[in-house]
């Protein structure tokens, strides 16, 4: 399959308290941040996967939705 037309999953994030923070984690030998979102209650925020991407760290109570299920954060 063609790289260029692959679609990565998307996956859904749902703040279940306010200040809950999504960040992107980069792709390579050096894995930093290089994103952060900050979710409120009842905010949600749709993204997926890509060439920078290759992680994400979520810190605070929420929901994760993917094509391989649901998930509750502690």
């Amino acid at each position: 399959m063609d790289k260029k037309n692959m679609q990565p999953d998307f996956f859904v994030v749902k703040a279940l308290e306010d200040g809950v923070n999504v960040i992107g984690l980069t792709r390579g030998t050096d894995t930093k941040f290089h994103h952060t979102e900050k979710l409120d209650k009842g905010e949600v925020m749709i993204a997926q996967f890509t060439e920078h991407t290759s992680a994400v760290k979520i810190r605070g109570k929420a929901i994760i939705q993917t094509s391989h299920g649901e998930l509750t954060t502690e």
